[in-house]
């Protein structure tokens, strides 16, 4: 024997209309605690950032203060009760610039990853096929200066071939990061 069961679209005598678009209910228990997770997140990458990043984030008056705290606090379970702080204390402050200054950061990392790759890229592809590969190197930065780049590969090939220690080769990265950063 089979029951079907029928599902009505009816309405509780308590339910407004604006509750039965869902635009004004408020945020669910479950979206309240993954809010509070990622601002204490938030709070526990501030607190590992180093000096001179965390001066490019906006903190002010108490946040500030315990992130300072967090930083110096040596034992695991201080820490814990500290970043946990922190995140209560990030609640209750406007964090879009915080979060919009660390996503900068975050950004310029990515950046800079991503360009090291590159360089990278480049000095094996120097080293590897020599100056086969040093007319793209040049197509991509008009201003080397071509006898110096013909020296590095020549040496870098060398070291190489003789199994020696890659000094040459980080020589010609270094001179790819000179030439990147004109």
């Amino acid at each position: 024997m089979t029951s079907t069961h029928h599902f009505s679209a009816k309405r509780d005598m308590n339910d407004t209309p604006n509750d039965m678009a869902g635009d004004l209910q408020p945020p669910s228990k479950s979206a309240l605690k993954r809010e509070m997770h990622a601002l204490q997140a938030l709070g526990e990458a501030i607190v590992g950032l180093s000096d001179g990043e965390l001066a490019h984030i906006p903190l002010e008056g108490e946040l500030a203060e315990a992130i300072q705290t967090a930083r110096r606090i040596k034992s695991h379970e201080g820490r814990r009760r500290q970043l946990q702080y922190i995140g209560k204390l990030m609640r209750r402050t406007d964090t879009d610039a915080i979060a919009a200054a660390y996503a900068d950061l975050q950004s310029g990392h990515q950046q800079r990853n991503q360009q090291f790759h590159e360089l990278e890229h480049w000095r094996d592809a120097l080293v590897e096929r020599g100056a086969d590969a040093m007319g793209e190197v040049l197509e991509r930065f008009p201003d080397a200066d071509r006898q110096h780049l013909r020296q590095l590969i020549i040496a870098a090939g060398k070291e190489r071939a003789a199994g020696q220690a890659p000094a040459a080769a980080r020589k010609l990265f270094r001179y790819l990061r000179e030439l990147a950063e004109l």
